[in-house]
């Protein structure tokens, strides 16, 4: 499209305005919504655009003013050809600030050239007839996306989700960017569609091109796990930094790991901290008087050795048993299952007609904790429950008058925002600190707030403090969020960069994006290991730790096919490395694991006895020191000594319960060793008896095992001949007499 100069001016910088302002107000029309660039930021720019269909304004910073051009799009056919738009114009008695369709069949975009179009009648296209095709099949291409879109949205069935993904696919094919952006990713992930990294690579290089930030983050992924593309951190760094400077939420976290760990970057704190706060601004300022949705972390190695143990997860069949009991009436399961869908989490589905049905039936029945929430799903607003402030208030005030600190932290917001009521400060820290001497983390975190803002009390950064600590003690993210802002900023503390970095950390942990950690748990169940791998290794970018252990594991497993036999373990070890640093102690003792047998490294026994070292000292491992009394034992990257050996056996078991029976075999052959030494050291007659070579270098692992088996037998044994008689049953009744 060709624009003409229309208009022009002059602002001198001197005027105080900022660069928003100087620029709007220097045009001498309104100015309508188009795409702004401003490089650098701020007021220290070479030039300012603005454009659309309707216009384009720029504005040359020279050195004491700002030179600003307003051009107009030039005009093709019609009875003005050639001619620049007038915005506004009259067409009917109405005015246009932009081109229209009014008055046209076949909806192409026209202007007038003059005000008064009704009077003069020089009027133009402001598109050609390409143009105004493209514009057509976009329009309907954006109107298909949207219908697919809430269809997806508003169905669970997996087989609808395929087919819905099917027509997601065909609208991409018609060049819409956010339809592509889905299916790539879905492609990437195998979501609904089969997985297929090299088309998904295609895809987002196309939108790439085209300044998709999502797609450049995408590369970046795709070059730092080297999925369908030769490994790159360079690359990967490159396009991790575009995605970010067009505002990628992920992109920011995923450096902010990388400069917090000093992943394929020199290791800076004040960078780390630059882009997770951008981060967690983002995450806090959508977190609700509810929490949010719940983030469910699930170690898949813990998972597989102890299934459904340390999970956190529900069993299919526990949740209908609660389901039954709510159906019968039991309050305590109506208001549980009611939070359990208010906020999902441990296998359930965030759900909030579900929620408000239970707790409207505990409310009922008188339960203070269902009123309470009820007031606050009223506050909140939902797709399904429509914001009201006056029966928000009903409930909290109903609840909190029975002394529930839900019901009177609610209370306290309301107070505190004029929610239904005008605001009072002093009612607000009433509540607050009623609900806080019960416990309640909302009431804690917002007199937290009162105090470090100065609201209706006197500000005091020490008392912020300590209810800051307490809220995050529940884990509220807000509470952790502004710990953070205050060590970033060294409010009422010590300045601490690290510590405000592991604080914004974990508030970005909880964003949206953390719900790929179930979808990638669903995959893992549903057997689909590639897709559940590529997933977690995104989370792993982005710094999730049980992300880094659980592709390690899935790795480790050696159940992936989307990598070659030789990468596997090397892959592996560097993400328990990732996990190790961030404090998993089996990741710790998977590394010297990898080191003691060489799996994607060499054999490395020194290595392998710093990182056994390490879990055992700073977590006080029972397994870690197992196996470094094995090391002493035997002098594998360490001085023999066999007292040690039985020290480290002997600390293993008292660390843990678990470790008694293989440290009671370690030290029963422990024993037979010291023996022969001693029996050899005092010049008794006896051939000194090489066991490795007599027995075979795993003669130990034989004889604990012949231990173990007669220890089991004595144990089995022992249990038959305490085992109680069972009584004789009672004679059965005579048959009566005919």
């Amino acid at each position: 499209m060709v624009y003409r100069i229309k208009s022009f001016g002059q602002v001198s910088k001197n005027s105080n305005k900022s660069c928003t302002s100087v620029f709007s107000e220097s045009s001498t029309d309104t100015l309508v919504k188009g795409i702004y660039i401003i490089w650098p930021l701020f007021c220290r720019v070479s030039f300012i655009i603005q454009w659309n269909l309707t216009r384009m304004v720029i504005a040359f910073n020279l050195d004491d003013s700002y030179l600003i051009l307003l051009l107009f799009p030039v005009v093709n056919g019609g009875t003005a050809n050639r001619e620049p738009c007038l915005f506004p114009f009259l067409f009917l008695g109405k005015e246009y600030s932009d081109c229209t369709t009014d008055g046209r069949g076949d909806e192409r975009l026209w202007c007038a050239t003059t005000y008064d179009y009704d009077r003069d009648k020089r009027w133009g296209f402001c598109e050609t007839e390409e143009q105004a095709e493209q514009r057509h099949v976009a329009e309907e291409a954006e109107k298909e996306y949207q219908t697919a879109l809430r269809m997806i949205n508003g169905t669970n069935r997996k087989s609808q989700k395929k087919e819905l993904y099917e027509k997601l696919l065909k609208v991409a094919w018609k060049g819409h960017h956010k339809a592509m952006e889905k299916v790539a990713y879905a492609m990437l992930f195998g979501d609904y569609m089969t997985q297929n990294i090299s088309k998904a690579k295609e895809l987002f290089e196309k939108l790439s091109l085209e300044g998709s930030p999502k797609a450049q983050m995408a590369l970046g992924f795709l070059y730092a796990a080297g999925l369908g593309v030769n490994s790159s951190q360079a690359k990967a760094l490159v396009y991790y930094t575009f995605g970010a400077l067009g505002g990628n939420l992920v992109a920011h976290m995923i450096l902010g790991y990388r400069y917090w760990g000093g992943v394929g970057v020199t290791q800076s704190c004040e960078s780390a901290l630059t882009h997770y706060r951008l981060v967690a601004n983002h995450v806090a300022s959508d977190v609700s008087l509810t929490g949010g949705t719940a983030v469910q972390r699930v170690r898949l190695l813990d998972e597989v050795e102890n299934p459904g143990s340390t999970s956190g997860m529900l069993e299919e069949d526990l949740i209908q048993y609660y389901q039954f009991l709510a159906e019968k009436g039991d309050v305590q399961a109506q208001v549980g299952l009611g939070q359990l869908h208010l906020h999902g989490g441990r296998g359930v589905e965030q759900n909030h007609q579900r929620a408000y049905d239970y707790f409207n039936q505990a409310a009922n029945a008188g339960n203070t904790h269902a009123m309470a929430f009820l007031g606050k799903m009223y506050s909140d607003g939902s797709e399904y429950l429509s914001q009201n402030n006056e029966t928000a208030l009903q409930y909290f005030k109903k609840a909190s008058d029975l002394g529930n600190p839900v019901g009177q932290s609610g209370l306290g917001m309301a107070y505190l925002y004029g929610r239904g009521v005008p605001v009072n400060y002093e009612l607000a820290l009433k509540y607050f600190q009623k609900a806080a001497e019960q416990g309640w983390v909302d009431g804690q975190l917002q007199l937290g707030t009162m105090y470090y803002n100065g609201i209706g009390v006197k500000r005091d950064y020490k008392q912020a403090l300590k209810f800051f600590n307490l809220a995050s003690q529940a884990g509220h993210i807000l509470a952790f969020y502004n710990l953070a802002q205050m060590h970033a900023t060294g409010t009422g503390v010590m300045r601490s960069c690290h510590t405000a970095v592991e604080l914004f950390k974990n508030v970005c942990e909880r964003g949206r994006w953390s719900e790929r950690l179930m979808a990638a748990y669903r995959s893992f169940k549903d057997g689909d290991m590639d897709g559940s791998l590529v997933q977690y290794l995104l989370l792993a970018e982005q710094g999730y730790e049980v992300a880094q252990s659980n592709v390690a594991f899935i790795l480790d497993q050696t159940e992936a096919r989307i990598f070659s036999e030789n990468e596997t373990y090397p892959r592996a070890l560097l993400h328990w490395t990732r996990a190790a640093a961030q404090g998993y102690t089996v990741a710790r003792i998977k590394l010297g694991d990898y080191h003691f047998y060489g799996y994607g490294t060499d054999v490395d026994y020194e290595t392998a006895v710093i990182h056994y070292r390490l879990a055992s000292e700073q977590q006080h491992s029972a397994q870690a020191m197992f196996n470094l009394g094995y090391m002493h034992e035997k002098g594998l990257g360490i001085k023999q000594d066999i007292h040690l050996a039985k020290r480290f056996y002997d600390m293993a078991a008292e660390a843990s319960p678990d470790a008694q029976v293989p440290v009671f075999l370690a030290l029963c052959k422990l024993g037979l060793v010291y023996t022969l030494q001693y029996m050899h050291d005092l010049n008794v007659s006896v051939h000194k008896v090489d066991l490795d070579q007599l027995l075979g270098p795993e003669w130990d692992l034989y004889l604990m095992t012949v231990i173990a088996l007669l220890l089991g037998t004595v144990i089995a044994y022992r249990q038959r001949q305490h085992q109680p008689v069972p009584p004789r049953p009672p004679p059965l009744p005579a048959p009566p007499k005919s």
